[in-house]
């Protein structure tokens, strides 16, 4: 469901600094933002959401993580990664397992905090050959300032798994990745792999 009235926190981004990075600054490639019929971002909820967008085309870099709180989230039906050390990992992740993304769609659906936003990606397992098209509603919760991403929720057909089972399978999940997937320790490391 749209909504186009700007919750209090995109209201005070509007009257924010402009002392804020710019996009090109951060490297964020998508800045073609689409929201839905009366739903109005303020140019700080465009930048985050610009660099969400970025991470789910597998597309990270230490410059675009700078815009995540040290103690953020992430979570998806696979994993639930808590703090830098694991939610950078996950967005470097991408890169791994995966040798085509592309984003079909997007449309931001909500202004508020969180940020709604849906997307339709197709994926491509490296080494497999295998594509994987996931409809996913994204919801990106911001600080009280709406400068930086306290968490992201990517739900799968709208919805996150419950039960002991899925629990212990995303925490577990968010512990391997970390051990196996290497993250730039500085921008020329980030460079190196073309982030």
């Amino acid at each position: 469901m749209s909504t186009g009235v700007p919750s209090s926190t995109a209201a005070a981004q509007k009257n924010a600094d402009t002392n804020a990075p710019s996009a090109s600054e951060l490297g964020i490639e998508n800045t073609n933002v689409q929201t839905a019929a009366g739903v109005d971002l303020s140019a700080p909820q465009k930048l985050l959401v610009g660099s969400v967008l970025d991470l789910f085309a597998g597309r990270p870099s230490l410059k675009k993580l700078q815009l995540w709180t040290d103690d953020a989230s992430f979570n998806d039906p696979i994993t639930k990664a808590e703090g830098r050390k694991q939610y950078e990992a996950q967005w470097y992740g991408l890169q791994t397992a995966f040798s085509e993304i592309e984003q079909l769609h997007h449309s931001v659906t909500s202004a508020g905090n969180p940020i709604s936003m849906d997307l339709k990606t197709r994926y491509k397992i490296k080494g497999l050959g295998k594509e994987q098209t996931i409809e996913s509603v994204i919801k990106i919760h911001t600080d009280n300032a709406g400068k930086k991403i306290v968490m992201v929720e990517d739900k799968w057909d709208g919805n996150l798994p419950e039960g002991p089972f899925a629990k212990a399978f995303r925490n577990l999940n968010s512990v391997v990745v970390p051990a196996f997937v290497g993250v730039p320790k500085n921008e020329a490391e980030d460079a190196k792999r073309g982030n």
